[in-house]
């Protein structure tokens, strides 16, 4: 990286005394098996959120949404390459994209859908977007948001802005990994186009979808060339594809999916494999690696935070919400 490893000492230490607070699965077992939604709130007391034990849906999610932000714009101001956050702060630059474009083509206000963790605040975005001041948005999300507003102007098919944006934001992570010059961040982007482009491929072999399509869908730039993702057409040669690698086990269930596996079982795997690769940060002292690992599990644990408290109050079953609890980084 342009920083050398030991200007992140300070970071890095302040993280790993942090890590201890993280939700442990320990944490959320107890969580699901509490005998009613506010004892299972009360519980993320010592993990640093905000009494959520009289809140509803809407509420938690408003919470949980400013705590990644405070979490992220603190971060910000003290690592040494603030590039680092912006890694985890691009995916919500472009569902802010998203969001005002398709509630643009409906005529709806996009305000109580947007989020304030990406790069720009989601009502700053808005008001750009609205003054045709683009030119002071990254030159390729602009480019991708006027592609997607095109097309969905001229098809009015969500999901084919949906995919213009979708390259873009991959294209703007693989820059960010590539200028950072760091081995492990590169590796990380690689294997989420990986997980990206595999559930895309077994969701349209799965709708019986046309090669056209998916090339429509595949993102460039993983481990696994999008050629050869395009040319697997069956249970085997998918499995295949996905041998020896972090994927091995994904690639397995996903071909099982073709033929009536569980879907549930396949996007834990997908997102599981990222997160063991992540673990691997653990061992390394200090540098940028436990930098993106932190902000790796405080995502995940957000997912996982909104997947019990929602589902304990719409009344779902604990084990039902068990089952699609992905692995922890604590």
């Amino acid at each position: 990286m342009a920083n050398k490893k030991e200007a992140f000492l300070c970071i890095s230490a302040m993280l790993r005394s942090r890590e201890p607070k993280l939700l442990t699965r320990e944490k959320a077992e107890r969580m699901l098996d509490a005998a009613a939604f506010e004892d299972a709130a009360k519980l993320l007391s010592d993990c640093g959120y905000e009494d959520m034990s009289q809140m509803g849906a809407k509420e938690i999610e408003e919470s949980l949404e400013k705590h990644r932000s405070r979490i992220y714009e603190e971060l910000g101001r003290f690592c040494p390459d603030s590039r680092l956050v912006d890694i985890f702060k691009l995916r919500y630059d472009y569902h802010n994209a998203k969001v005002i474009l398709k509630a643009e083509a409906m005529g709806q206000d996009p305000k109580r859908l947007l989020s304030d963790s990406g790069r720009i605040p989601g009502t700053k975005l808005l008001e750009l977007y609205n003054e045709e001041k683009r030119v002071q948005l990254p030159e390729t999300m602009a480019a991708a948001m006027e592609e997607a507003k095109t097309v969905l102007a001229r098809s009015g098919n969500p999901q084919a802005a949906d995919f213009i944006l979708d390259k873009a934001y991959y294209a703007e992570l693989q820059s960010l990994a590539k200028a950072m010059e760091s081995p492990f961040i590169q590796s990380y982007v690689r294997l989420l186009i990986d997980s990206s482009n595999l559930r895309s491929l077994v969701r349209t072999l799965r709708m019986g979808k046309s090669q056209d399509f998916l090339t429509e869908v595949l993102v460039p730039g993983g481990n696994v060339g999008v050629e050869r993702l395009a040319a697997s057409g069956d249970k085997d040669s998918l499995a295949a594809l996905y041998v020896h690698t972090p994927l091995e086990k994904a690639g397995a269930l996903g071909a099982e999916c073709l033929s009536g596996g569980s879907m549930t079982a396949f996007e834990l795997a997908c997102d599981n494999a990222v997160n063991a690769y992540l673990r691997g940060a653990k061992l390394i002292s200090y540098g940028s690696e436990p930098v993106i690992a932190y902000m790796a599990a405080v995502e995940g644990e957000i997912t996982a935070i909104r997947m019990i408290l929602t589902g304990r109050l719409a009344g779902i079953a604990p084990q039902v919400i068990r089952e699609r609890l992905r692995d922890m980084y604590a």
